[in-house]
């Protein structure tokens, strides 16, 4: 798949334990000539947790990005409207939410 110069939101919410699994697929992503676009949820933003502090998770996913981190609903609403993605990507997604997903 060709992924030069596409626009990838990148969605990280709050299963903590996935994000050292997560993380590597993001930098896999911008290797391949993608602009990932950063998003977190309020938790996976401002939670520590024993899986890692958040400030190091943000350093780390904007230092491979290169974009700021997407943390609010206010910076979060122009996304759709202004068609910011070509694909957007939620990681990690629980089973529950991939098979209400996929009905």
């Amino acid at each position: 798949m060709d992924l030069e110069n596409k626009n990838i939101g990148f969605v990280l919410t709050g299963s903590f334990c996935t994000f050292s699994k997560v993380i590597p697929k993001i930098k896999k992503l911008v290797e391949l000539g993608a602009n990932v676009i950063p998003i977190m949820s309020y938790n996976a933003y401002n939670l520590d947790t024993k899986f890692g502090n958040a400030s190091d998770f943000i350093k780390e996913i904007e230092e491979i990005t290169q974009n700021k981190i997407i943390h609010t609903i206010q910076d979060a609403e122009p996304i759709g409207p202004k068609k910011l993605t070509d694909i957007m990507i939620v990681a990690p997604a629980s089973r529950k939410h991939y098979g209400k997903a996929c009905k």
